[in-house]
């Protein structure tokens, strides 16, 4: 009896208090909150939620894409018209039909461009918030190297790029637009190689720092597994050929996605994703919307008119395609991070 008493008075020194930790993530943006579905238990659920919302309010943006694309067709048969009774004018059909196609498109362009400025804040501001939730969770369950490795990367490539699209991307699609304008009102061989040199630039920074993120991900060992190889390789071909730029990039992670259909049981996790998803698929869609309009536009229109305002458009095109390669870039980083972090906490 006297031992038992002893052992128990000993129990009673060293027992140590536990409690549940709640990880809540943080609320979702203005931009998104109307999209997010009212239950988290099924990632595939809630995604083809997000999905039919966004696809219910695209309307009036497509409505006025086409009319833009409309616009622009009318003015290149307009010019094409003239241009067959209106012989030695060429130089100034030339450019007065660039200076027309500019001005319709910058009545919408100048929009899509701030609301993927605007949704790469928003986005970039998120992550800020949700993945210290997702670190600490994971971190509660032990793997606090792993949590740190990746929200460190993470921070650090989010910010870099962040600042590398808001400071240095965008600006040149101002100016890789000007320069396009400029080269479709006068045929100038400095005015081409301006133009080539600053979309060069531009693709090769987004790559250069997805491929520097992608690659950091893959050495420290947080993404592995194996997911149906069909699946992943629809996934590749459908992101690459969509997504332009980082197509390729993006779509050779689309496995670490694929992979995460077998860890979605962290509640913390899924509604992160789905945020994300939320925030970025409205804007990502107009702008698409946009880019593939302008696309067809640019084949039609190369029937009907000169070589410049085709050129242009081809241009105009190439600078949407932008800003869904910028979108999706800081899309893409945040969300194989949360998943990351997922496979962590399982």
């Amino acid at each position: 009896m006297r031992k038992l008493i002893i052992l128990l008075i000993i129990m009673l020194f060293v027992a140590i208090p536990v409690s549940a930790m709640e990880f809540n993530a943080p609320e979702v943006p203005q931009i998104g909150e109307d999209m997010m579905p009212s239950s988290y238990d099924s990632f595939g659920e809630g995604l083809w939620y997000v999905i039919r919302t966004a696809l219910s309010i695209l309307q009036p943006s497509f409505k006025v894409a086409c009319g833009t694309c409309l616009s622009i067709m009318a003015v290149m048969l307009l010019s094409g018209l003239v241009r067959g009774i209106s012989a030695g004018q060429e130089n100034t059909i030339r450019l007065v039909e660039t200076l027309m196609i500019t001005c319709l498109f910058l009545q919408s362009g100048e929009t899509f461009i701030q609301l993927s400025r605007e949704v790469i804040y928003e986005i970039s501001n998120y992550g800020k918030l949700l993945l210290p939730v997702m670190a600490a969770s994971l971190a509660a369950q032990g793997g606090v190297t792993g949590a740190a490795g990746i929200y460190g990367g993470t921070l650090l490539f989010d910010t870099v790029l962040t600042s590398a699209i808001t400071k240095l991307l965008i600006p040149m699609v101002y100016i890789f637009i000007a320069l396009s304008v400029a080269g479709g009102g006068f045929d100038s061989d400095a005015l081409k190689e301006g133009k080539a040199f600053v979309k060069w630039l531009m693709t090769w920074v987004l790559k250069i720092i997805l491929y520097v993120f992608t690659g950091y991900i893959g050495i420290t060992g947080v993404v592995s597994g194996t997911a149906d190889a069909a699946a992943v390789k629809a996934a590749k071909i459908a992101i690459s050929g969509f997504v332009p730029v980082v197509g390729g990039i993006i779509s050779d992670a689309s496995e670490t996605i694929l992979i995460s259909a077998g860890v979605m049981k962290n509640t913390v996790g899924i509604y992160g994703l789905l945020a994300v998803m939320a925030v970025s698929i409205g804007p990502f869609l107009q702008i698409g919307t946009q880019y593939v309009l302008l696309k067809l536009t640019a084949a039609a229109g190369s029937v009907v008119s000169g070589k410049g305002s085709s050129s242009l458009l081809r241009d105009l095109c190439s600078a949407m395609g932008f800003l869904l390669a910028m979108t999706g870039a800081v899309c893409l980083m945040l969300l194989i991070s949360i998943v990351c972090f997922m496979k962590g906490v399982g």
